[in-house]
């Protein structure tokens, strides 16, 4: 099996295994779908560490009103009167006025604090230094584990407007966020190694040839825009003889005919 340690930009993400005979159009798919698991479970998390603090979501006609607005406009949260957490609830105001502010009390809150641990550890960047290879099936158990938690604490769900709830049912909406951004379309996704582009039409072992003990570091990012394609390959850093004429002292010589 070859090992892919998995990069976006310069920054490791994880390990992941595959045959050298692998067809790149699925490898790629397949990298791209660990890749945006691990940052929806990301995305779960630091939602439920505001749920463990202030409660759950606000409905969206009330978010960022004052008491007074919303006394004064008599906007109901119908969603927060049936959402109690398990064993009662702790008022705890949320400033930035997204949550209702009636968090869990603190067992509760423990519940929900030591299953985001243990998710975090289960998909943590620090795999790769362990030399532990990230699978689908690790990082669905992270996402089970999360929606057990919150189950737990939430025996009657959610608010369908919750971003939590709305992540587990793949209702989320990204657009115009950051988050949205480094999501990677699989049918968009894109391997570099070596300064090439592992085209999705070959195999992994056209580019590494048939040794399945090798270890490669893979870069995942958005297609390029038609455009770029071409314009990429006259960049310094894809010149494969750069390095060469460098030692050489020959460098940026242009022959014309005299």
């Amino acid at each position: 099996m070859v090992l892919l340690h998995v990069k976006r930009g310069d920054e490791s993400q994880f390990l992941l295994q595959a045959p050298g005979s692998s067809e790149l159009e699925e490898l790629t798919a397949q990298v791209a779908r660990v890749y945006n698991a691990r940052l929806k479970a990301q995305r779960i998390w630091s939602e439920m560490e505001e749920l463990a603090e202030h409660g759950v979501f606000l409905p969206p006609n009330m978010q960022g009103l004052t008491d007074e607005q919303i006394e004064e406009l008599k906007l109901k949260d119908e969603w927060g009167e049936k959402c109690i957490p398990s064993g009662g609830s702790v008022f705890k105001k949320d400033d930035i006025g997204r949550r209702n502010g009636q968090a869990p009390n603190e067992k509760m809150k423990q519940v929900i604090k030591k299953t985001i641990e243990e998710a975090k550890a289960i998909i943590s960047k620090k795999q790769v230094e362990a030399n532990v290879c990230m699978t689908m099936e690790m990082v669905n158990d992270a996402l089970d584990q999360l929606r057990g938690a919150v189950m737990i604490v939430y025996p009657m769900g959610l608010p369908p407007y919750d971003p939590i709830r709305m992540e587990f049912e793949n209702k989320e909406d990204l657009s115009g966020t950051q988050a949205g951004l480094n999501v990677i379309k699989e049918s968009e996704a894109q391997l570099w190694w070596a300064a090439k582009e592992l085209r999705r039409t070959k195999k992994l072992s056209d580019y590494v040839g048939k040794n399945e003990k090798t270890k490669i570091i893979v870069k995942i990012q958005h297609k390029l825009e038609e455009n770029d394609d071409d314009s990429c390959l006259n960049s310094p850093w894809a010149d494969n003889t750069a390095l060469k004429r460098h030692f050489h002292g020959v460098k940026d010589i242009k022959w014309r005919p005299r």
